[in-house]
């Protein structure tokens, strides 16, 4: 039963405005690849697609662990750069493994790729140039606090707190 009375917790967000801002700067990069008629390609796939450029076919565990990614993440990831043509999987080395390879359609483009990311990394660069206390050296600065005391114990600590979590 829904309660109206009930306050909406999703109203306040500290994550929502970084994902928002991610999402928008995705959206940028999304716009150049279409302007350039390089269609069904998402700016998340690019990295992935560089890094097979640079070291050849792999497996999906170790295409996972040279993206710092968990192998069920990514092969939900390459299922969906299959279905778009920019990769293809082929058998591996024993029956259980699949080796993930560019498409002719990605390496046709790979060096275009390469070019943008480059570009993006210049411009994020001039970006954090312009602000007082770059995005960089929070993420190294939270990674340092999570060091400290993980996510989960924070989380742990504040439910501890809450009445309607005990």
């Amino acid at each position: 039963m829904i309660d109206p009375q009930a306050p909406d917790p999703t109203r306040q967000s500290l994550w929502r405005p970084l994902r928002l801002l991610q999402a928008s700067m995705d959206a940028d990069i999304a716009r150049i690849y279409s302007e350039e008629r390089i269609d069904g390609l998402k700016p998340s796939f690019v990295m992935e697609l560089l890094r097979l450029h640079a070291r050849g076919p792999m497996t999906i565990t170790e295409l996972a662990d040279s993206v710092h990614r968990t192998h069920s993440a990514l092969s939900q990831k390459v299922a969906a750069m299959r279905a778009a043509g920019w990769v293809e999987t082929v058998a591996g080395d024993d029956a259980r493994s699949k080796k993930v390879m560019l498409t002719d359609q990605a390496r046709r483009v790979i060096g275009r790729l390469a070019a943008e990311w480059r570009a993006t990394e210049a411009a994020l660069a001039d970006l954090e140039a312009e602000l007082p206390y770059p995005l960089s050296r929070v993420v190294v600065d939270i990674e340092q606090a999570l060091e400290r005391k993980t996510f989960h114990d924070r989380i742990a600590e504040k439910l501890a707190e809450d009445p309607a979590w005990g």
